[in-house]
């Protein structure tokens, strides 16, 4: 008997990123592009203005808002909805996408923890089993494209990511306001809107921490508060012209401690793993990547999308084009939940359990908010 209680009926399809349409990946493009018409999903509001702030909320999917809209006046009283984020849904892959407006198949940021020939690189960290990884394997070779279609935007996030690897990766070229309390935020948006900047780039992480480290409950709801009061904050030092707009990378899923460890018969035709729990790619020993799809569909084909690289790549995951330098960061087959669990692997593990996840197709995981305010 399974140790977690199923939600329901059995999830058939994933909810593939709309790549071409109202995805985060098509944010940036479209405000920074030589003003013309906005695409339709942007908010109606933002179609009139021609200065802008985009805020990202780490972790605040779409589904988890709406069931909790009292708590956010602010965010709820926007203008806009849900728009899909990228595959897997996880922060390193899904910010990449919003700075550089490219697809994971496109950027080559396709996980937390990815595959660099046969070094797994943990991607917010920067490091492999040797520890840090930042000249053996470069940022801006592994991530070449320039953010934010090349122009020097103002970053305002926390001050301790200003240099780190990652950064690097999917910010470079920036110009970073670092801030070291969230209340300082506000303020940095604030003055350089008064200098005249005509993009402003802003980053959160509170929500994405809170659920993962205490999952939905009381301490989520407060967080959801104060994340709905500095939304409020920003828009109090808007000028007038300026529209606002809020996003997130990834929605999150509770599963406690629902980790499933791969059956016997898969792990035996596995070297080693990649991805995280809620997108976990399964690395085949030489030969075996056939019996390997096999074995992943018997034992857990009932909990979770099970596909090969080539599947996952032709269904669209990962957008219409992915390189082979980029495919052959993935593993051989995808072991990707749509009940609530995480499959263990002992090589990707943190200083505490995580209550909360993402990475996964489902809508909770994959919808997030696009919602609009003008000063």
């Amino acid at each position: 008997m399974w140790p977690w209680v199923l939600t329901g009926p059995a999830v058939t399809d994933p909810t593939i990123p709309d790549y071409a349409g109202a995805c985060v990946r098509g944010i940036v493009p479209a405000l920074l592009a030589p003003r013309g018409r906005l695409p339709g999903w942007i908010p109606a509001i933002a179609h009139s203005t021609q200065r802008f702030v985009l805020l990202v909320i780490d972790g605040l999917g779409w589904e988890q808002l709406q069931e909790r809209s009292a708590l956010a006046p602010t965010l709820t009283a926007m203008q806009g909805g849900p728009i899909t984020s990228v595959a897997p849904s996880t922060t390193a892959t899904a910010l990449t996408s919003i700075t550089t407006g490219l697809t994971p198949g496109e950027h080559g940021i396709v996980g937390y923890r990815m595959d660099m020939a046969g070094e797994v690189l943990n991607v917010l960290r920067w490091n492999t089993s040797h520890g840090d990884a930042r000249r053996q394997i470069e940022p801006s070779v592994t991530q070449p494209f320039q953010p934010f279609l090349g122009e020097r935007v103002p970053v305002v996030s926390k001050a301790e990511l200003e240099g780190s690897a990652f950064t690097e990766a999917h910010l470079r070229g920036s110009d970073p306001q670092g801030w070291r309390a969230v209340s300082s935020l506000p303020v940095a948006v604030g003055a350089l809107l008064a200098r005249g900047e005509r993009f402003v780039y802003a980053y959160y992480d509170g929500v994405d921490k809170i659920a993962h480290e205490r999952g939905f409950g009381p301490f989520y709801d407060a967080e959801l508060v104060a994340a709905d009061r500095l939304v409020a904050d920003v828009v109090a030092v808007l000028p007038p012209g300026v529209t606002l707009l809020v996003t997130a990378d990834h929605g999150q899923v509770q599963v406690g401690r629902n980790d499933v460890t791969p059956h016997a018969d898969v792990l035996q035709r596995t070297r080693y793993q990649s991805g995280e729990g809620r997108f976990r790619w399964l690395h085949a020993k030489p030969g075996a990547a056939d019996d390997l799809l096999a074995a992943a569909l018997q034992h857990h084909g009932d909990v979770a999308w099970v596909r090969s690289r080539q599947q996952a790549i032709d269904e669209g995951w990962f957008g219409p084009v992915v390189s082979p330098p980029v495919a052959s960061r993935y593993g051989d087959v995808a072991l990707v939940p749509f009940e609530p669990i995480s499959f263990f692997d002992p090589a990707d593990s943190g200083p505490f359990p995580l209550v909360c996840r993402h990475g996964s197709l489902t809508s909770a995981e994959m919808l997030v908010p696009l919602l609009a305010a003008t000063g």
